[in-house]
């Protein structure tokens, strides 16, 4: 499970970073704003956990961002700030949950373990596109009925595909959130992993589903979304 978090203050952010990778999820830290709006409408995350006052682009005006767009992303909003009409403006705007500067990291962390469980009852357990099915739960692929065995690399390259199907996806968006890496130029690991994918989930079948498109990416559509 990957988390966000958008904190300025130093302390609290390496704080709840190192805390929250120790009980095990991938965490990412931005410092601002803006930088924190790019990530979140870059990245897949699982949860956002906002501070209210930061530099360059407030919490209010993110999570306004995150919404108008259509993300869905749980936000718990976190900051010093306590008035009632601060935690009803939060919650009206769209997070998910509100908790209060200074606070016990204990409790933060079983919000953060509901907030997830909440998230994942509304996610499909299981992405298709034409006959192609991905299970989320058993980790299985399918296609036309016919199981395909993946390496988790695959399965995830797979995964990120479908979730964004119809979206032309760059290679350093695969390469940051499949590889968990900056994409190198020199690099054809990602061409390589495309490859293999197809080998497997498209050339025995029809309609072809993964794409190529010449200087920008690849996508995952069917024919008609086309």
């Amino acid at each position: 499970m990957k988390i966000l978090i958008v904190e300025d203050e130093p302390k609290t952010g390496d704080y709840l970073r190192q805390g929250l990778a120790e009980a095990g999820f991938v965490v990412d830290l931005a410092r601002d704003g803006l930088d924190g709006l790019h990530l979140a409408l870059g990245g897949e995350y699982d949860l956002i956990v906002l501070d209210v006052m930061l530099p360059s682009l407030d919490g209010w005006g993110i999570l306004q961002t995150l919404r108008r767009g259509g993300r869905e992303t749980p936000v718990l909003f976190l900051t010093a700030r306590d008035q009632v009409e601060d935690r009803v403006r939060g919650l009206e705007l769209g997070a998910d949950d509100y908790l209060v500067k200074p606070f016990a990291f204990s409790e933060l962390l079983a919000r953060v373990r509901t907030l997830l469980r909440r998230g994942r009852a509304r996610e499909p357990e299981v992405l298709r596109a034409a006959d192609l099915e991905l299970d989320l739960l058993r980790r299985r692929v399918t296609r036309a009925g016919q199981r395909i065995d993946l390496t988790a690399k695959e399965f995830a390259l797979l995964e990120l595909l479908l979730r964004r199907q119809g979206e032309v996806l760059p290679r350093s968006l695969i390469a940051s959130q499949v590889w968990d890496m900056n994409f190198d130029s020199d690099t054809n690991v990602i061409e390589v992993a495309v490859r293999r994918l197809r080998a497997k989930v498209d050339e025995p079948f029809e309609p072809k589903l993964i794409h190529t498109v010449r200087g920008m990416g690849y996508v995952l559509e069917t024919p008609e979304a086309g």
